[in-house]
């Protein structure tokens, strides 16, 4: 029997599916990140498990591997289960799923609840395109390089932060990525004081700063596509050639990457040569 990835409710237990609710009753085990929570849960949607229940977090991660590896072996239905939202995202399951995968053993996964995706599409932010980053650094340091290095990400990007870091992190933000950078910050999604912000950059650290609560998800506006001429690029196809590169490739690699037209950078390289 498998193993069962299973997304639980992010706050509004009525989010459980119906596999969700059978699948809790008819494990034969249950990892769950928090047994107090999952017990909460399993009254909630009136289940009782029959199998037996396991504590799986992040301390304890990698020591419940063999065990549950075992019981799979064995072929028993092993159900894990998070706090909220997708096992393995941000949360304990990822190196379950690899020994599984390793052993050939088989995985599957009962979809629901994502504070990614829910956080994503009420953003307003384009959702066509996005990345999530998991939890932002928590040193000051890390976390201004980790923001100059999304500074030229065209994508949206999705991330967690803690409520009492995230006024800082937004400030930081701003001062790596610009006043002008949309984002939303989404703060207890599906619960009863569910709220979404959205504005620039300054305008949220401001109002976190009065003081923040809750599960926090912030959904972060790409880059925006800068304006590129030809003429700019010739330099960057030059130094590339100096290094060794062949100037029809580098020409070609650079054009693709900033949508200019390759003919006409390549033209403008040989022109600046015999210049």
């Amino acid at each position: 029997m498998p193993l069962v990835l299973a997304a639980t409710p992010l706050g509004d237990s009525r989010d459980a599916s119906p596999r969700l609710v059978a699948a809790l009753a008819e494990a034969d085990v249950i990892a769950a990140e928090d047994t107090r929570r999952l017990r909460s849960l399993a009254t909630a949607l009136d289940v009782t498990p029959r199998g037996r229940v396991v504590s799986f977090y992040e301390d304890v991660e990698t020591s419940r591997l063999p065990k549950l590896l075992e019981a799979l072996r064995a072929g028993e239905t092993v159900v894990l289960v998070t706090d909220a939202g997708m096992p393995s995202v941000s949360d304990p399951g990822y190196r379950l799923v690899a020994a599984c995968v390793e052993e050939d053993l088989p995985v599957t996964c009962l979809p629901g609840p994502s504070a990614v995706t829910t956080a994503l599409a009420l953003s307003g932010l384009p959702s066509d395109r996005f990345c999530f980053e998991g939890f932002a650094p928590r040193k000051p340091g890390e976390k201004g390089r980790w923001f100059r290095e999304l500074a030229t990400e065209p994508r949206t990007v999705v991330f967690f932060e803690s409520p009492h870091r995230l006024a800082a992190t937004l400030t930081e933000a701003a001062a790596a990525l610009g006043d002008e950078r949309r984002a939303a910050v989404c703060r207890e999604l599906t619960k009863t004081y569910e709220e979404v912000r959205r504005g620039t950059l300054p305008e949220l650290a401001a109002w976190a700063a009065d003081g923040v609560r809750g599960e926090i998800t912030v959904v972060l506006e790409g880059a925006r596509p800068r304006a590129v001429s030809v003429t700019d690029l010739v330099a960057e196809v030059s130094a590339r050639v100096a290094a060794g590169e062949r100037l029809k490739s580098a020409a070609a690699e650079v054009a693709e990457a900033t949508g200019v037209s390759k003919k006409e950078l390549y033209d403008a390289v040989l022109a600046a040569r015999r210049a």
